[in-house]
């Protein structure tokens, strides 16, 4: 009995056949793709339409529809053919017009535009407004604070640290060495409620001081080990204590390069005297109002984020002793900060800055 109009043979390929039955395989993605590929598959083994109809679930002009197309075009055939969608209905000049006006201008009511004052003043809806500013990374709700260095010596400086980090001198260690000062201990006066899911933890808005205490640390370029004192006061006597850590701390026969900011402890003649008896000591400051030059600034950084912020200290001498504990994991696994450009890379970032400041109207 016949079960269907018979067909020219489908003649598939070593390779298609391949691909086909890579395609047939797939046990969850692209089921539409794997079901064309079963079709052809059992189209190249001369079955009937209704049979391989009745086989794979489907009608018979679905078969004939995927034959057809496999006959045509072979395996793109069978791929999804390309959609036109909706017709575009923001066109480029709407889009340059909210640039222009994020850029260029800012509203009669605020300091800088939101989303939905764009869109009233575009006649454009919000998310569309979002969707232009997200395309091009404009964040008109975000703001920044810089300050240009204006030390005499900052070339020269620059120059000098820079090559430091980039080139240690041989027998020599290079720390950059700083304090944290006025480190408080803080604790809630009602318990934390932790975390929970879809809730973030919480903690009471006030605080109780328990004291503070000062942070002393150097911390090794090449290595990312840090030497670390606390102390009450950071007055220069707390610096040439500090000094005298670093001096038991590495051996003897290593020159130390010392990287500083202009603080006034660190210039003081009590630190002259002890530096003139210690030749190996070489210090080297850093410009005036760049301290991001000086790589201690970033582990103080992350020390903050990740003990300080959010701890809850009872006393300095519990919050010194999380600090001390700090630094003991660092230093069983150090990660070094490695500083990629060059004084020449920094002073064209300031250059074009300047340009870009200079041409501003504010």
């Amino acid at each position: 009995m016949r079960t269907g109009r018979p067909k020219d043979r489908l003649v598939i390929s070593p390779p298609e056949r391949k691909t086909l039955e890579r395609w047939a395989s797939r046990p969850k993605t692209a089921q539409a793709l794997a079901q064309r590929a079963r079709i052809v598959l059992a189209c190249a083994q001369d079955q009937f339409h209704t049979a391989i109809a009745t086989q794979l679930s489907v009608t018979p002009q679905t078969v004939g529809k995927w034959r057809s197309r496999f006959q045509a075009k072979r395996l793109d055939g069978l791929l999804d053919e390309p959609r036109p969608g909706a017709p575009r209905c923001i066109q480029d000049e709407h889009v340059e017009k909210i640039l222009t006006k994020t850029l260029e201008s800012t509203p009669r009511d605020a300091t800088h535009w939101s989303t939905r004052s764009m869109a009233e003043a575009c006649g454009l809806s919000q998310s569309t407004v979002s969707r232009i500013w997200r395309a091009v990374a404009l964040q008109p709700h975000r703001s920044e604070t810089f300050k240009l260095s204006k030390d005499p010596l900052f070339i020269e400086t620059v120059r000098d640290i820079v090559g430091l980090y980039l080139h240690t001198p041989d027998r020599a260690l290079v720390l950059c060495v700083d304090e944290k000062s006025q480190i408080q201990a803080l604790d809630r006066p009602q318990p934390l409620l932790p975390m929970r899911l879809g809730q973030p933890e919480r903690r009471t808005h006030d605080y109780a001081l328990h004291g503070t205490t000062s942070l002393f640390a150097a911390l090794d370029v090449k290595t990312g080990t840090v030497i670390g004192n606390c102390h009450v006061h950071h007055r220069s006597l707390e610096f040439r204590n500090f000094l005298s850590t670093i001096d038991d701390a590495v051996p003897q026969d290593l020159d130390l390069h010392l990287i500083l900011d202009n603080y006034g402890t660190h210039k003081t003649p009590m630190i002259h005297r002890w530096l003139v008896k210690r030749p190996r000591f070489h210090l080297h400051f850093t410009p005036t109002s760049a301290s991001w030059m000086n790589l201690v600034e970033r582990w103080f950084a992350t020390l903050t984020e990740k003990r300080i912020r959010r701890g809850s200290y009872r006393s300095t001498r519990q919050l010194e002793s999380s600090i001390r504990d700090y630094i003991r994991l660092n230093n069983d696994y150090p990660k070094p900060f490695i500083w990629t450009k060059t004084a020449d890379d920094i002073f064209a970032s300031i250059a074009r800055f300047c340009q870009r400041t200079s041409d501003s109207r504010h």
